[in-house]
This record gives structure tokens, sequence and C-alpha cells, in this order.
């Protein structure tokens, strides 16, 4: 990938231009957290897990190519395996960049701010919440009325944002419910292109919090439950 122009440096992933409108999207093997403890919603890189890189890249194209079987737009093209890297529709991010999370239970964040009003673990109803990607402020949460002041994202497409991600995320646990696991909550990313809204970024273990059998999975664990097809799938 020396030759292609790099046009953004993440934390687990670098992206570079192709022609036609198109991106490349390469897996580290780094994943959020802080002090060697894997954290989805972490905006700093906590640990590397070698293989991870290709292991996020495997799951994310079979979710993909999952919710595209159900007529939702992604940006997904296809993916190398061997280069650890996506093919992907190179689209426009929501403002500055925007993180849409659905909730099933009262864990992480969530529960740090509102503990006072919930027990940890309560079920949610497909709670979502969006936050400013903005590592130096440890992305804000944002609000409808918010996202419509700053002219990010009016009523109307907040609206569908909001309902992709439910009905995204909802495909997802349904899934993973199948192989025994519990969907706690997920994070995604949407951008634009030709003015419809796409599912972009990835979709692996690194975006979401999952349970089995009373314990959190760790990435590594999860991401092969999801590939060597647990419950008969994938």
């Amino acid at each position: 990938m020396n030759e292609l122009k790099c046009l953004y440096r993440g934390k687990t992933k670098d992206v570079y231009e192709l022609p036609g409108g198109r991106a490349l999207l390469h897996f580290k093997d780094d994943v959020t957290g802080a002090d060697g403890v894997f954290d989805p919603g972490a905006n700093t890189v906590g640990l590397t897990i070698e293989g991870v890189g290709r292991a996020n890249l495997m799951m994310s194209a079979y979710y993909f190519e999952l919710l595209e079987k159900m007529g939702i737009a992604t940006h997904y093209i296809a993916c190398d395996a061997d280069a650890g890297a996506m093919e992907v529709v190179r689209a426009s991010p929501i403002g500055q960049g925007l993180e849409v999370i659905c909730r099933y239970r009262a864990v992480g964040s969530f529960i740090r701010r509102y503990g006072a009003y919930i027990e940890e673990g309560a079920p949610l109803d497909a709670y979502v919440e969006m936050t400013l990607k903005d590592d130096a402020k440890g992305d804000p949460l944002i609000t409808q009325d918010g996202l419509a002041a700053l002219q990010i994202m009016d009523e109307q497409a907040y609206a569908r944002v909001r309902d992709l991600t439910r009905r995204i995320a909802g495909a997802i646990r349904d899934d993973l419910a199948q192989r025994g696991m519990e969907l706690y909550d997920i994070k995604l990313e949407f951008g634009t292109a030709d003015g419809a809204f796409l599912l972009i970024d990835e979709v692996s273990s690194g975006n979401m919090r999952v349970m089995k059998d009373g314990r959190y999975m760790a990435p590594e664990a999860l991401t092969a439950a999801v590939l060597r097809g647990e419950g008969g799938h994938a």
C-alpha cells in the first residue's frame, strides 16, 4: 500500500485513496481501551492483539454482506483477507465524524453517567445516542437539537440515522442471539454518498460489547465465535 495515497491514519485502521470514488481500509492489530483493557467506547488505543486486524476485517465483511442482503446500504465492496484490507465506497462523513451507539443494557459510559437512575445491566429498549468524534474532548454526546443547531443533521436526517441504527443493531443482535450470545451495545458510523446514508467504518468485535454465559466476550473470542459459525451460521 506504499504506492497509494494515505487519506487518514486512524487508531485501528488507515484509509487509502483508490480511483473511481473508492477507498481502501487497512485494518491494524490495535483495539481501543485503556491500561491494557479492551473498551469499545474508548477513544484511545489500549492494546495490540496479533491477528485482530484480519479477524475484524473478516467479521466486518460477514456483517456487511448480511446487512446488504437485508437491503441496508453500506460502503462495503470487497475484502482481501491476505492484505488485511477492505475496498469501500468513499463516503463523506457526517459533520466532522459522528458515532452512533445503540444500547440494550445499561453498562459502560451509560451507567457511569446515569447510574444514579438505573441499575447496572438493566435492559434498555434499543436506546440510541450520538457523539461527535473528537478524541481531545472525549467524544462528547450531542442531542438532536444540537445536531440541528450546528447544521450537522436536520430532524429528518436524524430520524433516518436513528432508525437505520436500530435496524442494523437488531439484525446483529438477532444473529448473535442465535449463537447463544447477547449484544449489550454497539457503536456504528454512517457517511453519505450520492445523497444517501451508508453504514461505514467496520462492524467488528472492537465496536460492540457482547456477553455469553454471564461473561463479557474478549474481542478475539467473539470474532472467532462469529467466524466459525457457532449456532450453525457464517
